[in-house]
C-alpha cells in the first residue's frame, strides 16, 4: 500500500486508476473518490496538493477541469453521472498511510469491514503509531487497540478544538493563502 495513494476497489478503483496519474503530474493527490446513487450516480472526488499548500477554489476548478477531460476519453460510466471535485476538509476521510501519521494525537472514528477487537466494528479514539500495515488508536483509559488496514471500510477526523486549532496553524503558514469565499464569484 502507497503512502500517498488511497485504496479503491469496484467503478471507485476503476476512476481512481483512470485520473490518479494526471492528477499527481498537475501537483494533486488524490484523498477519495466516492460513487453515489445508480440511476444517475455523483462521482465525488477529494484531493489535496502535493506541496501540503491550502487547497483552493481554483484548486478545485483546475481538478474538476481535469478530472472531467481524463474521465471524456475513458468513459467508466456508461450513463449520465454528475462530478463533485472538493478539498478533503478539516475533518477529513483517512485514506492513506501518511494521513493516518500526519493526524496521530487526534481524534478519530474507524468504522471496520467486520468485527475486530472485543467483536465490535466503530472505534473512536486517538490516532497513534500506524504504519502501511497496522492503525493504533490509544482509547479510554490509555488502552492501545491495533487495527488492520486491510479490514477498514472508512476512517475520518473528528472536528475537535485542537484539530481546528492544528490546521488553522497549518493553513496560516502556508505560502498559499485561503481562498476570500465572503465575495461573490463568477459563473462561467
Amino acid at each position: 500500500m502507497s503512502d500517498n495513494r488511497p485504496v479503491h476497489t469496484g467503478l471507485e478503483g476503476r476512476i481512481a486508476d483512470i485520473i490518479m496519474e494526471p492528477l499527481e503530474g498537475q501537483g494533486y493527490e488524490l484523498v477519495r473518490v466516492q460513487v453515489i446513487g445508480t440511476d444517475t450516480p455523483t462521482v465525488q472526488i477529494m484531493a489535496d496538493r502535493a506541496d501540503g499548500a491550502s487547497f483552493t477554489l481554483g484548486d478545485c476548478e483546475a481538478v474538476s477541469r481535469l478530472v472531467s477531460a481524463v474521465t471524456d476519453v475513458e468513459d467508466p460510466i456508461s450513463t449520465a453521472w454528475t462530478l463533485e471535485v472538493s478539498s478533503a476538509g478539516i475533518d477529513r476521510p483517512l485514506t492513506r498511510t501518511k494521513d493516518f501519521i500526519r493526524y496521530a494525537g487526534y481524534d478519530a472514528k474507524i468504522e471496520l469491514n467486520f468485527p475486530g477487537p472485543g467483536g465490535r466494528k466503530r472505534f473512536t479514539g486517538k490516532l497513534a503509531e500506524t504504519d502501511s500495515e497496522i492503525v493504533r488508536l490509544r482509547m479510554e483509559k490509555d488502552e492501545v487497540i491495533e487495527l488492520k488496514r486491510a479490514d477498514i471500510r472508512k476512517a475520518k477526523l473528528v472536528l475537535t478544538d485542537a484539530l481546528i486549532a492544528f490546521t488553522t496553524t497549518e493553513a496560516a503558514s502556508s505560502e498559499t493563502p485561503l481562498p476570500d469565499i465572503t465575495q461573490p464569484q463568477e459563473s462561467h
